[in-house]
This record gives structure tokens, sequence and C-alpha cells, in this order.
């Protein structure tokens, strides 16, 4: 049953330090789900208002730019690239496994650049991803039921009742890790880790295995694209930086909203928790308090749209997310599953599109294609996410419209939670190699995999 957050801490004053503009806390009066039990703890305040004073973790002008880039994928002129992990957890903050999520995406935008011939717009599902939405607010095991994890940002994995407890004090420390990983992250996109020639380098190692031979073509096609730059004196030192954004779920507002700041420059708000924020499937009632919030916020928005949205859904969520039709401000994530893009999807588009409005269509080819395996794992076939892919681009080029980008659940790590691909992950390999605390990912080869093959279709249409 739905809540309002009045209804779980009837005090709820608005953050002290944090923006002071009309309608931001219109959203703790309306219906709010996937929300922790946490509001009448002792540290509950405490947590809110040490947020609300924090330095923004992003910064206006940074979404601006975004916004601006995004509008361009929206008309044709850019593809988005998002990835990383379906839930972060503070453990795996380390340098190690950031940089890997890192260089595999650098690697995937450089073979995406190539065969979209278009910029590609790098963004991560990382420095914030702390929070999940989950089915059921319990778990039961033998004859124990504790709390459902939720993620790092309000309880621990560990299936203990101290462990599984909603505790706010997560925020703060998630706002900690997000700075260090935003730290890394920009240290790594804006030196020699992301020059185009290291990175194209690395994606070498990834054809050299007999399992990708047929990637072959298109590397050479790459390297020698690469070589033709540097023997005309092309500026590798400009090369050498790329940009890069952050982005999560907006799911936990008490964060949400402790971290909103007025721009100086335009008196506006911004969500400085993250340049993109999206509203989840499970979430995106029109009348919601996470519809209504974001409404009011000036970061570009994106909403997932599972097999069960109608073009009356979408047509409404435009209307309150971005009335002013604003280019860049609104993206769809479509999550139909493999078995209903192809049918689902086309009456979406065409309304949307004869409505005038011009948002980022992206597909998230994760979400719709979740099994379990015969050994009792959560899993994803790799060539299940392929086929939604597939059908995500045969939708689009038979109704004239642009494929916008890619909105995948992966890592650099070579885990293994996710069947198939060239270089096949089985069943038994989970019994080691599965780490995912939430959600199976593609692992470090089967993302590369994907780029590849989306930037062969890419290149066919041209």
């Amino acid at each position: 049953m739905s809540q309002t957050p009045a209804d779980l801490d009837p005090s709820f004053p608005p953050s002290s330090g944090a923006a002071v503009y009309p309608g931001l806390d219109e959203w703790r009066s309306l219906p709010i789900s996937q929300q922790p039990s946490w509001h009448n703890d002792p540290g509950y305040a405490a947590a809110v208002a040490e947020l609300s004073m924090v330095p923004p973790l992003v910064f206006a002008g940074e979404v601006d730019i975004l916004r601006d880039r995004l509008a361009q994928a929206a008309q044709g002129k850019a593809f988005l690239l998002q990835g990383g992990d379906c839930a972060e957890t503070f453990e795996a903050a380390t340098a190690d496994k950031i940089s890997a999520r890192v260089r595999t995406i650098l690697q995937m935008s450089v073979v995406l650049t190539y065969g979209a011939s278009l910029p590609v717009i790098k963004m991560g599902r990382m420095a914030g991803q702390f929070a999940k939405p989950r089915s059921s607010n319990d778990e039961t095991r033998g004859e124990t039921t504790l709390p459902a994890y939720r993620g790092d940002m309000v309880n621990g994995f560990e299936f203990t009742p101290e462990s599984r407890r909603h505790d706010p004090a997560r925020m703060v420390r998630a706002y900690h890790t997000s700075a260090s990983t935003l730290n890394l992250i920009r240290a790594f996109t804006q030196g020699g880790f992301a020059d185009l020639r290291l990175v194209h380098h690395w994606n070498r190692g990834f054809t050299a295995n007999p399992a990708h031979s047929r990637y072959e073509s298109l590397a050479r096609d790459i390297d020698r694209a690469v070589r033709f730059m540097d023997v005309c004196g092309a500026d590798f030192e400009a090369l050498k930086r790329v940009e890069f954004f952050a982005s999560h779920e907006a799911l936990l507002l008490d964060y949400e909203r402790a971290l909103t700041r007025i721009d100086s420059r335009t008196g506006q708000p911004y969500d400085t928790s993250a340049h993109f924020l999206w509203i989840g499937e499970r979430t995106r009632d029109l009348d919601s308090a996470h519809v209504d919030f974001l409404s009011r916020v000036r970061n570009p928005i994106g909403v997932k749209l599972g097999p069960n949205s109608t073009p009356e859904d979408a047509l409404a969520l435009i209307d309150k997310l971005d009335p002013n039709r604003e280019p860049g401000r609104l993206t769809f994530i479509t999550r139909m599953g493999a078995q209903n893009i192809r049918e689902k999807l086309p009456t979406l588009v065409e309304k949307v599109t004869a409505s005038g409005a011009q948002v980022l269509w992206v597909t998230d080819p994760m979400h719709g294609n979740t099994v379990t395996s015969p050994n009792g794992y959560k899993t994803r076939n790799f060539d299940d996410v392929m086929d939604e892919v597939r059908g995500f681009f045969e939708v689009h080029n038979a109704l004239g419209t642009f494929p916008g980008g890619l909105h995948v659940e992966m890592t650099g790590d070579d885990v293994s939670e996710c069947l198939g691909g060239a270089d096949p992950v089985d069943q038994d390999a989970f019994v080691e190699g599965y780490e995912s605390v939430c959600d199976p990912r593609l692992n470090h080869m089967q993302s590369l995999e994907m780029a590849f093959l989306v930037a062969g279709a890419l290149a066919e249409k041209g």
C-alpha cells in the first residue's frame, strides 16, 4: 500500500540547509512507494541535516552541458551509452573496480563512436546507484523473515537483524562514497587513462581472443582510423580527455531532496546528487511523489517504460516532466523484454512522435529478460539481451525515428552472472563467479561484445 512521507513521519520538516523553492516539497503529501522505514530512527534528522549542508556532488553547469548533449542525441546527432552496476556497494568502491568499470565504458564508447559515426555520450550508473526497489518488503529464509535488502544506502546484504535494519546514517556514507568515486572518475577521464589510442589498444586484447575473431574486421577498421588521425597530426592531447557523467535511479527522496541546491546563476533548483536521474517502472505513477519531485528540478530525467506502458502513460509523463518540450530534458528508457519489444514499442514511439515531443529513446535490454537458471541463480541470457537490442533498432528503423542509446547493467570485472556470449558463460560458472547482490550484470567481455554487435548494426545503417 502506498504511503505519503507525512504518514511515515508527520513532522517531516523541509531540509534546513537544502534548497528553498516553491513546490519542492509538494511530493511530501503525495503517495510514495519503495521507501525505507527509518523516519522514526533517532539518527534520521541528523543524517538529513548533514546532507543538506554538504557540498554538491555535481554542479549545475555540468548538468546543463549534459542536457545539451542529450538534446543532440534526441535530434539524432549523438548516441548515449549508460552503464554500470545494478546496485553499487560500499565494499566495491575501490580504485581497481571503479577504473575497470570506467575502462569498459570507454572501450565500448570507442567502438560505438566508430559504428555510429556520432559522438557517444558516456554516462555511468555510478556514484549514487546504492538503492534498489524490491518486489517484496521482506525476505524469508527457513524460519526467519527479515526486511529485504534495498541497497547499501538503506541496509546491509548480510541476512541478520542488525544488517537488515534500515539505517539513515547509510545515506551519509553513500554521499561520501559517491564523492570519492566521482573524484576518481574525474581523474581517470581527464588524464592519460582516457587517451583514445590507449583505449583502442585495450580493445585489441578483446579481438585477440579466438572467440571474438569475427569482430577483427571492425577492430582493424578502427585501428586504421586511429593511425590515420595520428599520422595527420590530430590533436591527441584533446583526445586524452572525455566527458563522463554520473547517473542513478532517484529512489530515496530523502536523499535527493537534501542534496537539491539553488543554482546561483539562474535561481533554479538542481538535484546535485547526479547529473542525470531516472524514475523506475515501480515509481513512475503520474500522481506519485517521485514524478512530482523530479518534475521540479532542472536535471535531465529518464523514465523506465515496461511492456505494460501505454501511449497515454507516456504522453501524460511528457506533460508532467517536460511541459516545455525541451530536447534533452526527457529520456524514455524502454525495458520491454525480447519477446515484447517488437510488438509493444512501435505504438509508443508513434504516438509520442506524433505529439511533437522530442524525447530521447534508449533501450534497457537487461530488466525485461531476467530468468532463473536451473541451478537457482537469477540470470539473463546474452542472446535474449541482444535480441531486445536488435528489436529496438528494428522498430526505430521501420518508423524512421532515432534509436538513441543503450542503458546496460555491466561491470568491468570478469564475473559470471549472465549466460552465453561468444566466450560463453554457463551456469556452472555461477558457483565461483557470481558476485552481484541484486541483478546479474554483463561481464567485461560480454559488454564489449555487445558494443561490437551494436556498432556493426549502426555501421550497416549508415
